[in-house]
């Protein structure tokens, strides 16, 4: 298959997975290079919030946009009053979304996003369409109410849990089946 029917069917896939979510969605019809107008892949809002995409997917890692492609998504999400978001997939994982300012940028004015940034730091589906909330390891442990500094053994085991994945000393997969 081709890479831009791979990219075409991967953006459906995001615009019906946000339809789903129940986001008001469409993709781009003029996207990419159809048009001589920058548009973003896909728009969505539900009501309150509205989203520009720039979405992206590969099979292998790492992820690169241009430049020109985020000076656009930026411009455009501006211009029409929407968050710019990158979103990302790579195969056998879910979509994450990236404000384009959390993206590395390589010398030559590139973004980029390897898969361990999108596994650790990405937002993903579930909580970008609102259904949970992502905890940070700054937040675990900051409920303790009786301002006692003794950390609960549980909350120090999942930290250390997920510190290591942060640090890509875990996989995913194996710090969900220890959690």
């Amino acid at each position: 298959m081709s890479a831009n029917r791979k990219g075409d069917r991967r953006e459906r896939e995001l615009v019906n997975a946000l339809d789903e979510a129940g986001f008001a969605v469409m993709r781009a019809p003029a996207s990419g290079s159809a048009t001589e107008r920058e548009l973003p892949d896909v728009l969505a809002g539900d009501g309150e919030t509205f989203y520009a995409i720039e979405a992206k997917s590969s099979a292998g890692d790492p992820i690169y946009l241009t430049g020109e492609e985020v000076e656009a998504l930026l411009f455009f999400a501006r211009n029409f009053g929407a968050k710019a978001r990158i979103a990302v997939r790579f195969d056998r994982e879910d979509w994450f979304f990236f404000h384009p300012g959390d993206l590395y940028t390589t010398d030559a004015g590139s973004y980029r996003v390897k898969k361990e940034k999108a596994l650790a730091d990405g937002t993903d589906f579930p909580e970008f369409v609102g259904e949970t909330e992502k905890v940070t390891l700054s937040e675990v442990g900051e409920g303790d109410e009786g301002g006692d500094d003794a950390t609960d053994p549980e909350t120090e085991e999942r930290r250390t849990i997920l510190e290591a994945v942060r640090d890509g000393h875990m996989p995913v997969e194996d710090a969900l089946d220890v959690l």
